[in-house]
C-alpha cells in the first residue's frame, strides 16, 4: 500500500482491527511505515488518532494492542436509599434565585445586586489592606474580631442597644439562620414564620428538622392576634420574621405591629428571630429594628453585609443576649470554628471608610430609580401582573399574576423568551395563598427593564 496519508492508514487500520481479537498486536510502526509508503511522523499520527479514540492501547517498550471492549454500565447507587433514610427537608435542587442563566438573558431571579450598585474599589482596597495584617495568617476568635463585634453592635440603635459580646461575627445569615434554628428550638419543635418569607429561612428550618407555623403577612406585616393564636394553640419557640423590606414582599412592619408582636413574644417565653437583612437597602423609609427595644434577650437579631459590600465577603452577625448566645455560638464553633479573619479585617474596613456611607446614599438613590422603572414598565405592560405593595426598600417587587394562572408554565414561557424570574412557590412555607412572581430590580442592565415589561406581558397573553 503506498497511501501516506493519515486518514488512509486510520481507515485501514479500523477494518483489521474490527476484524482481530481484543489484545491482538498491530504491526508495528516500522512495519506500517512499510506497508503504506509513510513516513514515521503521518504513522505516529495514524496511531494518536486510534488511541484517541479508544481503539487501540499502547504498552511501552512492547507495541502497541487492539483494546479490550468496555462495556458502559450505569453506576448502582440504590445502596444509597437505605443509607440515607427520608430526606429531613423537602428541598430538591437549588432556589430559583440560584441558577446560572445566559449571559445576554434579561435577569431579575436573582438575589443580589448588581456588581455597579456595589463599592467595588472599597472592597478591593480593603482587601489588599487587610492582606498584610496579622489577619492573614492568625486564626480569629471564634466569636469574631472584637472591632467588628462592636461595629455591629453600634449599628443598632435604641433604649437598650447591645454590648459588643452579644455580637457573633458569622459566615452570612444563612448559617446564622441554622445554628438559630438548631440551638435555639430544636427538632420536631414548632416555630412560627411569615408567609410569605425568606425560602432560605424555610429551607433553613427544614434542614434542621423544625415544624414550621405559618401565620399570613400583608404588606403591613402579621396581625398580632394572629401570631398570638398561633403560640397558644402549638407552643411555639420562636418567630422568625422580617420586620424591615420583607423578603420577598418588600412589607415594613409599623412601630404599633412591632410592639405588639414583641409584646406576644415575651409573654409566651419565646424568641422573635429577626432578620434585618436589608438594613441597609432602605429608599423611601429607614429600618427600626426591634432589638434595640429588647431588654432581657427576647429579640435574636441577624445582620449581613453581604449585598452592600459584596457577595464574595460572607460577614454577618447574630446579636443575641444571654444563655442563648451561648447555645449559638457554640454550634457555629462546632460547624465552621471561625470566620475568615481575612474576610472579616476586609469586611470591618470598607465600613469603617468615609466613603461607605457616601456609597450607601448613592445605592439608596439607584435602588429607587431602578425599583420605580421597573415598576412602570411592568404597569405599562403587563397590567395584569398586580404589584399590591410599592416596598420602601429592598430589592424586589412581588406581583401577583391572574387566578389560575400556572406560575411554572408562566417562567417557562418568560425564560423562553430571553427573560428570567423567579416563581413565587418557594417563598410559602406552607401552599401558595396565589400565583406569584418575585422580581429583583437590583440586577443588571435596568435599561432592558422596558423590555422586561414587554416580555411579561406577552406572556400573559399567550
Amino acid at each position: 500500500m503506498t497511501n501516506d496519508s493519515a486518514g488512509r492508514i486510520v481507515e485501514a487500520l479500523r477494518a483489521w482491527i474490527a476484524a482481530a481479537p481484543a489484545g491482538a498486536r498491530l504491526p508495528s510502526n516500522r512495519t506500517l511505515t512499510s506497508d503504506f509508503a509513510a513516513s514515521p511522523v503521518t504513522v505516529q499520527r495514524a496511531m494518536r488518532q486510534l488511541t484517541a479514540a479508544g481503539l487501540v492501547e499502547s504498552r511501552p517498550g512492547v507495541g502497541t494492542f487492539v483494546r479490550a471492549a468496555r462495556p458502559t454500565t450505569p453506576a448502582d447507587y440504590g445502596w444509597q436509599t437505605a443509607a440515607l433514610g427520608s430526606p429531613l427537608s423537602r428541598a430538591v435542587g437549588l432556589s430559583a434565585t440560584q441558577q446560572v442563566a445566559a449571559p445576554d438573558a434579561l435577569q431579575l431571579h436573582s438575589g443580589y445586586p448588581a456588581r455597579d450598585l456595589l463599592p467595588e474599589r472599597l472592597v478591593r482596597a480593603a482587601l489588599v489592606r487587610a492582606a498584610r495584617t496579622e489577619s492573614a495568617v492568625t486564626r480569629a476568635p471564634a466569636a469574631g474580631l472584637p472591632e467588628l463585634q462592636a461595629w455591629f453592635a453600634s449599628e443598632v440603635a435604641g433604649p437598650v442597644p447591645p454590648s459588643p459580646r452579644d455580637a457573633l461575627v458569622i459566615a452570612g445569615s444563612q448559617s446564622g439562620l441554622t445554628s438559630i434554628f438548631r440551638a435555639l428550638v430544636g427538632p420536631g419543635q414548632p416555630m412560627v414564620i411569615e408567609s410569605p418569607t425568606y425560602w432560605g429561612a424555610v429551607l433553613a428550618a427544614r434542614q434542621s428538622g423544625v415544624d414550621l407555623v405559618p401565620v399570613p403577612s400583608g404588606p403591613d406585616g402579621p396581625n398580632p392576634a394572629d401570631v398570638e393564636r398561633a403560640f397558644a394553640t402549638t407552643g411555639a419557640r420562636a418567630f422568625y420574621a422580617q420586620p424591615t423590606f420583607a423578603n420577598p414582599t418588600g412589607a415594613q412592619w409599623s412601630a404599633e405591629t412591632g410592639r405588639a408582636v414583641l409584646d406576644v413574644v415575651r409573654a409566651h417565653g419565646a424568641f422573635l428571630v429577626e432578620d434585618d437583612w436589608a438594613h441597609d437597602l432602605g429608599i423611601d423609609a429607614d429600618p427600626q429594628p426591634l432589638v434595640g427595644q429588647d431588654d432581657d434577650g427576647h429579640v435574636i437579631y441577624l445582620r449581613s453585609l453581604t449585598k452592600t459590600v459584596s457577595p464574595s465577603l460572607r460577614v454577618a452577625a447574630v446579636i443575641a443576649r444571654g444563655p442563648a448566645r451561648d447555645r449559638i455560638l457554640a454550634d457555629r464553633a462546632a460547624e465552621t470554628m471561625y470566620v475568615s479573619g481575612l474576610l472579616q479585617a476586609a469586611a470591618l474596613d470598607v465600613v469603617t471608610q468615609p466613603g461607605w456611607r457616601t456609597h450607601l446614599r448613592t445605592m439608596r438613590q439607584q435602588l429607587g430609580a431602578r425599583r420605580d422603572l421597573l415598576l412602570r414598565a411592568v404597569r405599562e405592560s403587563a397590567p395584569d401582573l398586580h404589584v399590591e405593595h410599592v416596598p420602601a426598600g429592598g430589592l424586589n417587587l412581588w406581583a401577583r399574576l391572574p387566578d389560575g394562572t400556572d406560575v411554572d408554565a408562566f417562567v417557562r414561557a418568560c425564560q423562553a423568551r430571553g427573560l428570567v424570574i423567579a416563581a413565587g412557590t418557594e417563598w410559602f412555607p406552607a401552599e401558595p395563598t396565589g400565583p406569584f412572581v418575585r422580581l429583583n430590580y437590583s440586577g443588571e442592565s435596568p435599561e432592558r427593564f422596558p423590555e422586561a415589561g414587554r416580555i411579561l406581558g406577552d406572556a400573559l397573553r399567550h
